[in-house]
């Protein structure tokens, strides 16, 4: 493949220098050298299905349609190999029809628990499960969606990730909603009541195609065959368990305490490497198919711009620890130590250009 047939992945990346120098450390887990472990990590991969019937949005995944579309492998740890697999389990199935690309999720938890109430509170400050969704694979212009167990939904839109904002202001629109989004949570336990042991809980959404549509720049609903890169992540937050107050059956206090600087564990569908869920490079595929769930098993096509996509990131993770290094951006590959002469798919090398603030690889 020659080095300038992108095809549908952007041909040209553009970085903007700013005030990066003073606050690069912000970016905490965002770390640019381990890249080229990173780039090893195989994304997980899903064909989701077409619905064979109607989903009522309950929380139960019950109807019959969700018993013909394949679960995910069990999450693992968002650095990957580099931890210990998660001690409870969580997994998921996704179909679609002309409306809605659908989600429903299954969560092991004993002790299933929360205090947020209100549209866009901030999920993550609960146990919660969040979505990421980078329609047509740029990197930029994607979807957060954070629900914990209360059904309380923060939906944002991101322009581009944290990390390429070099210490500008915060850049996902948490005004941004997600329009005709249906969201249900069953709880197969009870909720906030810390005197038994849960078995869990899980979520249905429905996702609105033509909502999906503002920025996706695909198609909305997908045509067969396409492949959007999307991941999932699960919060885990250490609890202690307190006094609970109760007035008869119901829960005055919920029992329930944060464990103050405690590390949160990161559970996610297809690794990242480093804890960082803001990094659309590293989401996993799903891949759209027409066939109705349960007839026929489609086979899952590589993807195509992989090595091109690798070429790109090389040079832009080198860059930051360049930056890091040296206060300023390369103006060559010579000076990155790169060299993609060695490499069959690229037939000339990478030209790089900086102008003032501004660098560009194409």
């Amino acid at each position: 493949m020659s080095f300038f047939n992108f095809g549908k992945i952007m041909t040209v990346l553009v970085l903007v220098f700013s005030s990066i120098i003073l606050h690069y450390k912000v970016f905490a887990g965002e770390d640019f050298s381990r890249w080229n472990d990173m780039r090893n990590i195989q994304p997980e991969r899903y064909i989701c299905y077409r619905s064979t019937g109607s989903i009522e949005i309950d929380g139960k995944l019950t109807d019959t349609t969700w018993e013909k579309a394949p679960w995910t492998n069990y999450f693992v740890d968002i650095e990957g190999d580099l931890k210990p697999l998660p001690h409870f389990k969580t997994r998921l199935k996704m179909l679609w029809d002309d409306y809605y690309f659908y989600i429903g999720v299954e969560m092991e938890e004993p002790h299933v628990w929360g205090n947020l109430v209100f549209h866009d509170q901030t999920s993550y400050k609960n146990n919660d499960f969040e979505i990421f969704i980078d329609p047509n694979g740029d990197n930029h212009e994607y979807y957060e969606i954070e629900i914990n167990a209360l059904n309380a939904v923060w939906e944002l839109f991101l322009a581009k990730p944290y990390k390429d904002t070099y210490g500008g202001p915060f850049v996902a629109d948490s005004s941004w909603d997600l329009h005709g989004l249906k969201t249900a949570v069953y709880v197969n336990g009870s909720l906030n009541d810390p005197r038994d042991i849960d078995h869990g809980w899980s979520i249905e959404f429905a996702l609105l195609w033509e909502e999906l549509a503002e920025y996706a720049h695909c198609s909305c609903p997908p045509e067969h065959g396409d492949q959007w890169r999307i991941n999932f992540s699960r919060v885990e937050l250490a609890h202690e368990i307190i006094t609970a107050e109760f007035s008869g059956n119901n829960v005055k206090n919920n029992g329930y305490r944060v464990v103050k600087d405690a590390p949160a564990n990161n559970w996610v569908w297809s690794p990242h490497g480093v804890v960082a869920m803001h990094l659309p490079e590293m989401f996993g595929y799903v891949q759209f198919s027409k066939n109705p769930a349960g007839q026929k098993y489609d086979e899952f096509k590589p993807d195509e711009t992989i090595p091109a996509r690798f070429v790109l990131l090389d040079i832009y993770n080198a860059q930051r620890v360049y930056l890091e290094k040296n206060k300023k951006w390369a103006k060559s590959l010579s000076e990155l130590g790169l060299s993609f002469d060695k490499i069959s798919h690229v037939l000339s090398q990478p030209v790089m250009h900086v102008t003032g603030d501004n660098w560009d690889a194409i």
